[in-house]
């Protein structure tokens, strides 16, 4: 495509509108927008009209909302694009990570192969950033790593990525601080971990070698931890403690942080200002069979939340569909978020952080100077996109059309 063109007639929002003090709707307007070296160089109203030459491709009066971004996924776990095969059950976290090991070399399918028809899925619906953990383990090596980047490479041009190295079957369990290094070295940018605790089987070991790993590595940290009650919130107290003793604010995340959703409001918002206090950022499936962390109280509190979908198709789960406002919008249903404000603040768990318009109404996206990554459905303001999960049109990278078709 070319490096400068115009983006005709797409509808942006502008503000809500407002009766007897109650947001009832999203005012929108139709626009042009230059695009250029990959950035958004200008916005004009569609009722002015384009005499500079430049090619032109038509939105078609399509909504335009910022791109999407998977903070949780795993692409060396997916079975798409091998045969249909449910769950089987399994008592423990270990019996699951042992039927694992057995099912995934055994398939017919390459590792790469279902990781990128995964990551054809997640470009279709509107991603353009994925972070995927990638299991590091003894018997596997760096084998999953090498597969999943091969995969990354051949969607450069569609979306940007980071890699968590993630030792599944624990850090200390099996030994595996020499891979994740090693992982490190060889492209990942974060080190995982599960459940210091119940997999590891010693918290303080557990999170001082996550720490030291990073910081050696000059990486960052994102922990799996599905322990509940006061065992999930003592690790995250500890988390929050060493992170600040190790200046890696603003580079730590936890995932599932079920703890967070077992405690009493008390607790919560207790650990929520510590974990806003150490910069660390929570991520939720929301998952629909147990509690999850108060995504509304953590926000409050400034910390930065971000919704993912976890599994898809693989051992663990046979659920998914790698749709993110469909996540969204569980998110809004559970909270009893219904209103239209509350909707079109939900967009910004998808989004990191951007959504068209700020809680008091004003726009904050799309600006001049932005990266031109958007895309395009058929809603007519975020409110609906997040409530209705609307047809997506068109995907744009870097002012690249790489979805869809206009």
């Amino acid at each position: 495509m070319n490096a400068t063109f115009w983006l005709t007639h797409v509808l942006l929002e502008r503000g809500y509108r407002i009766e007897n003090d109650v947001v009832s709707g999203t005012k929108t307007e139709c626009a042009h927008l230059l695009l250029k070296d990959g950035r958004i160089a200008k916005i004009l109203p569609a009722s002015e009209a384009i005499t500079d030459g430049l090619p032109q491709f038509d939105a078609r009066r399509h909504l335009a909302l910022p791109s999407l971004i998977e903070k949780h996924c795993h692409l060396d776990k997916t079975l798409l694009g091998d045969r249909w095969r449910a769950v089987t059950p399994a008592k423990t976290i270990f019996d699951r990570l042992e039927a694992e090991k057995e099912v995934l070399p055994s398939l017919k399918t390459s590792t790469q192969t279902r990781a990128e028809k995964l990551l054809d899925l997640y470009s279709k619906t509107g991603v353009t950033h994925v972070r995927t953990h990638v299991d590091i383990y003894p018997e596997a090596g760096l084998g999953n790593l090498d597969e999943v980047q091969k995969a990354l490479r051949t969607f450069e041009g569609k979306l940007s990525s980071e890699i968590v190295a993630f030792p599944q079957h624990g850090l200390l369990r099996t030994q595996a601080k020499g891979l994740v290094r090693e992982a490190l070295r060889q492209g990942a940018s974060l080190v995982g971990g599960v459940d210091p605790a119940t997999v590891d089987g010693d918290i303080e070991a557990s999170l001082h070698e996550m720490v030291d790993i990073a910081v050696e590595g000059h990486a960052g940290i994102d922990l799996h931890l599905h322990d509940a009650d006061h065992l999930g919130l003592f690790t995250m107290r500890r988390l929050a403690q060493l992170t600040i003793e190790a200046g890696l604010q603003g580079k730590v995340a936890i995932s599932h942080a079920f703890g967070l959703g077992d405690a009493t409001p008390a607790q919560a918002e207790a650990m929520a200002e510590q974990l806003a206090e150490a910069g660390i950022a929570i991520i939720t499936s929301v998952p629909i069979n147990r509690k999850f962390p108060p995504v509304g109280l953590l926000r409050r509190k400034g910390v930065s939340v971000a919704v993912g979908c976890d599994n898809i198709f693989d051992v663990w789960s046979p659920f998914g569909n790698a749709d993110l406002l469909e996540r969204a919008g569980r998110l809004a249903e559970a909270s009893g978020w219904s209103d239209e404000r509350s909707l079109a603040q939900t967009l910004g768990f998808i989004t990191g952080g951007r959504t068209p318009l700020h809680p008091e109404g004003e726009r904050m996206w799309p600006q001049v100077g932005d990266e031109a990554n958007l895309v395009l459905v058929e809603a007519s303001c975020s409110a609906e996109a997040v409530a209705r999960r609307p047809k997506r049109v068109a995907t744009m990278f870097r002012g690249n059309i790489v979805e869809g078709v206009l």
